[in-house]
Protein backbone atom coordinates (compact mmCIF):
# COMPACT_ATOMS: atom_id res chain seq x y z
CA UNK A 1 0.00 0.00 0.00
CA UNK A 2 1.23 3.22 -0.83
CA UNK A 3 0.99 5.90 1.83
CA UNK A 4 1.62 9.70 1.79
CA UNK A 5 3.82 10.71 4.93
CA UNK A 6 7.06 12.79 6.07
CA UNK A 7 10.25 11.92 6.10
CA UNK A 8 12.79 14.11 8.21
CA UNK A 9 15.81 16.53 6.95
CA UNK A 10 17.50 19.46 8.76
CA UNK A 11 19.74 19.94 11.69
CA UNK A 12 19.53 18.66 15.15
CA UNK A 13 16.48 20.15 16.83
CA UNK A 14 15.88 22.28 13.43
CA UNK A 15 13.73 19.49 11.90
CA UNK A 16 12.69 19.79 8.16
CA UNK A 17 10.19 17.45 6.51
CA UNK A 18 9.75 15.99 2.83
CA UNK A 19 6.30 15.39 2.07
CA UNK A 20 6.75 12.01 -0.50
CA UNK A 21 4.71 9.05 -1.61
CA UNK A 22 6.27 6.08 0.32
CA UNK A 23 5.32 1.97 0.57
CA UNK A 24 4.02 1.58 3.83
CA UNK A 25 6.75 -1.53 4.46
CA UNK A 26 9.84 1.26 4.03
CA UNK A 27 11.53 2.62 6.78
CA UNK A 28 10.83 6.44 7.79
CA UNK A 29 13.57 8.04 5.54
CA UNK A 30 13.89 5.49 3.23
CA UNK A 31 13.57 5.65 -0.31
CA UNK A 32 10.38 7.07 -1.67
CA UNK A 33 8.31 6.88 -4.98
CA UNK A 34 7.70 10.35 -5.31
CA UNK A 35 8.59 14.05 -3.53
CA UNK A 36 5.02 15.52 -2.70
CA UNK A 37 6.13 19.11 -1.01
CA UNK A 38 8.10 20.31 1.44
CA UNK A 39 6.66 21.00 5.24
CA UNK A 40 8.99 23.71 7.51
CA UNK A 41 7.18 23.41 10.83
CA UNK A 42 8.69 26.28 12.78
CA UNK A 43 8.18 28.68 9.93
CA UNK A 44 4.45 26.79 9.55
CA UNK A 45 5.40 26.86 5.78
CA UNK A 46 3.97 24.19 3.08
CA UNK A 47 4.92 23.64 -0.22
CA UNK A 48 2.89 21.40 -2.03
CA UNK A 49 2.11 20.14 -5.66
CA UNK A 50 -1.50 19.37 -5.58
CA UNK A 51 -2.05 17.80 -8.72
CA UNK A 52 0.69 14.91 -7.81
CA UNK A 53 -0.47 14.68 -3.99
CA UNK A 54 -4.78 14.35 -5.45
CA UNK A 55 -3.52 11.78 -8.39
CA UNK A 56 -1.94 9.57 -5.75
CA UNK A 57 -5.18 10.23 -3.56
CA UNK A 58 -7.61 9.57 -6.35
CA UNK A 59 -5.36 6.19 -6.67
CA UNK A 60 -5.82 5.24 -3.47
CA UNK A 61 -2.84 6.99 -1.32
CA UNK A 62 -3.47 6.38 2.66
CA UNK A 63 -2.35 9.56 4.23
CA UNK A 64 -1.16 9.71 7.69
CA UNK A 65 -2.91 11.57 10.31
CA UNK A 66 -0.19 14.24 10.04
CA UNK A 67 -0.49 14.74 6.44
CA UNK A 68 -4.80 14.64 6.66
CA UNK A 69 -3.64 17.28 8.86
CA UNK A 70 -2.13 19.30 6.71
CA UNK A 71 -4.63 18.96 3.80
CA UNK A 72 -7.56 19.97 5.45
CA UNK A 73 -5.32 23.41 6.32
CA UNK A 74 -4.34 24.15 2.64
CA UNK A 75 -8.08 23.00 1.44
CA UNK A 76 -6.63 19.88 -0.40
CA UNK A 77 -8.44 17.20 1.00
CA UNK A 78 -11.43 19.46 0.32
CA UNK A 79 -10.87 19.43 -3.06
CA UNK A 80 -10.26 16.15 -3.41
CA UNK A 81 -13.59 14.91 -1.71
CA UNK A 82 -15.42 17.21 -4.23
CA UNK A 83 -13.64 15.82 -7.10
CA UNK A 84 -14.63 12.13 -5.87
CA UNK A 85 -17.82 12.98 -5.15
CA UNK A 86 -18.56 14.78 -8.85
CA UNK A 87 -17.22 11.62 -10.52
CA UNK A 88 -19.80 9.37 -8.32
CA UNK A 89 -22.70 11.77 -9.92
CA UNK A 90 -21.82 11.56 -13.45
CA UNK A 91 -21.49 7.74 -12.62
CA UNK A 92 -25.22 7.49 -11.07
CA UNK A 93 -26.57 9.68 -13.73
CA UNK A 94 -24.68 7.61 -16.71
CA UNK A 95 -26.87 4.26 -15.12
CA UNK A 96 -29.87 6.64 -14.75
CA UNK A 97 -30.01 7.57 -17.78
CA UNK A 98 -29.38 4.00 -19.47
CA UNK A 99 -32.37 2.57 -16.79
CA UNK A 100 -34.35 5.16 -18.46
CA UNK A 101 -33.62 4.45 -22.05
CA UNK A 102 -34.51 0.36 -21.15
CA UNK A 103 -37.81 1.22 -19.89
CA UNK A 104 -38.28 4.20 -22.71
CA UNK A 105 -37.55 0.95 -25.31
CA UNK A 106 -39.45 -1.79 -23.35
CA UNK A 107 -43.06 0.55 -23.64
CA UNK A 108 -42.37 1.19 -27.29
CA UNK A 109 -41.69 -2.84 -27.71
CA UNK A 110 -45.06 -3.22 -25.33
CA UNK A 111 -47.02 -0.75 -27.24
CA UNK A 112 -45.92 -2.37 -30.74
CA UNK A 113 -47.29 -5.90 -29.29
CA UNK A 114 -50.92 -4.41 -29.03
Amino acid sequence: MVKIRLTRLGKHKAPFYRIVAIDSRSKRDGEYIELLGTYEPFKSKYNLKRDLIIKYLSNGAQPTDTILNIFKKEGIWKEFVSTKSTKKKTKKSKKTTKTKSVEKTKKVEEKAEK
